[in-house]
């Protein structure tokens, strides 16, 4: 009976009766490097090594130290269960962003759930950014301009920089200004079924079930960390500029033009883009980096960093 299994959450992990978890997908690791195709260099780097958190920092070619460059802090997705920084997908990912877009960038290895269920992620990410603000690290001292900070993340990943950034709004910290952020098919829920979710039961009750599995605390997914129509502080947001993806045949699709109109008008003063790419699944461009569409995501998301 041991390997019955009790939650399955297939392609992405399942639990046995006896409590082993089994990730089927994002375990594969490659260490850092100077990529041949981009000419990008990375490096991993521990930020607080007795909780394990620790980032991969990525430098484009031919930075000078006399011409600071744009830090990104870029959290991965997973449905906070699976995948790492150091991931096959999320290299190649990271190595065309940063050469496209001439960033300095910070891939955060938060802590995962179960073993962490949430908001261990959500401090991890924070804790990253300040640790990254700090401007200790050689690379990020050297060559990043603190004045021009951005935050992106796919599916969870953009859901941890949605509230790393309402979170600057509320707490206003010192010693860097954050600029803007892109939220690649941002993973948010909420009680009321919107859009697909009122007739695709199926991954309806896949994601309700994910959201209590990553953090048991959870009252209801109208908390505003999870759906941030509900989310009073959503009006001091804590930057200035907002671009977000969704893709056509993504479940999640809804939820992320949802926050393009609640952001729209709850008061907040930035800009907001929000993009909807037909023909294309969930973060697409983060499997597919090479694909006519996510090439031009990425050429996307360089200009927003730039302009």
């Amino acid at each position: 009976m041991a390997d019955e299994i009790v939650h399955d959450f297939s392609p992405m992990f399942r639990v046995y009766k006896n409590g082993r978890l089994e990730r089927l997908t994002g375990e594969d690791v490659v260490p850092p490097s100077l990529d041949p195709a981009t000419g990008v260099q990375s490096k991993d780097v521990e930020i607080a090594p007795e909780i394990n958190l620790s980032a991969r920092i990525y430098l484009p070619p031919n930075a000078d130290p006399t011409k600071k460059l744009p830090l990104l802090v870029y959290y991965h997705g997973g449905g906070f269960v699976i995948e790492s920084p150091f991931s096959p997908l999320y290299q190649k990912h990271l190595n065309q962003l940063v050469a496209q877009a001439n960033v300095v960038a910070v891939s955060v290895n938060y802590r995962l759930a179960p073993e962490f269920p949430l908001p261990a992620a959500f401090e991890d990410s924070w804790r990253a950014l300040n640790w990254s603000a700090e401007g200790k690290e050689e690379w990020i001292n050297e060559f990043a301009d603190l004045k021009r900070v951005y935050l992106g993340g796919d599916s969870a990943g953009a859901n941890i920089a949605h509230n790393i950034t309402v979170r600057v709004g509320w707490e206003n910290p010192e010693g860097f200004n954050l600029q803007g952020i892109f939220l690649n098919c941002p993973y948010f829920g909420g009680v009321d079924p919107i859009g697909r979710e009122t007739t695709d039961k199926g991954w309806r009750v896949f994601c309700e079930k994910l959201w209590r599995f990553v953090c048991p605390s959870l009252r209801d997914t109208d908390e505003g960390w999870v759906n941030p129509g509900k989310d009073p502080k959503l009006s001091g947001l804590g930057c200035g500029k907002v671009l977000v993806y969704v893709a056509e045949k993504d479940f999640l699709k809804d939820r992320g033009l949802y926050y393009n109109e609640v952001l729209s008008n709850c008061g907040w003063k930035g800009e907001i883009e929000c993009i909807d790419v037909a023909g294309e699944d969930h973060v697409f461009s983060v499997f597919g980096p090479d694909t006519q569409a996510g090439i031009d995501m990425i050429n996307k998301v360089a200009s927003f960093i730039n302009n």
